[in-house]
């Protein structure tokens, strides 16, 4: 197996010495995904509820470049700066995931880049593969 760097406009650069995701012939990887408007690099304005969209926008465009979607996704993990919020990102999450969703983590931690309040980060399986 071949490993493969995952890189798109349609999703914020990397904020450090990462790759937006890596891919093999089966899987794909992903760089945890935080809120940041691909455009312009900045932080999306908002509550939770924004933040978690454009993290799951951002982990969505990713996926694509490497020929999966979100509906390949196998786990993902949730980074939370506050837990107390875990049920607005949740309404949001569950639109993205609205069938059939992945296994997932959620962890509150201390504090995430760039002052967010959510970073997402998932496996998936390709879509060419069984």
């Amino acid at each position: 197996m071949k490993r493969q760097i995952v890189q798109t406009d349609n999703a914020p650069g990397a904020v450090g010495p990462y790759s937006q995701g890596t891919r093999t012939d089966q899987m794909v990887f992903t760089a945890g995904q935080l809120p940041l408007e691909p455009a312009t690099g900045k932080l999306a304005e908002g509550d939770i509820q924004d933040q978690t969209r454009q993290s799951l926008k951002n982990l969505q465009a990713v996926l694509e470049a490497a020929g999966a979607g979100l509906d390949s996704v196998m786990k993902t993990t949730v980074f939370l700066q506050d837990m107390g919020e875990f049920k607005l990102m949740n309404e949001i999450y569950a639109e993205f995931f609205p069938d059939n969703p992945p296994a997932r983590s959620a962890v509150e931690v201390a504090a995430l880049p760039l002052g967010a309040r959510v970073e997402i980060e998932a496996i998936a399986l390709l879509k060419n593969v069984g």
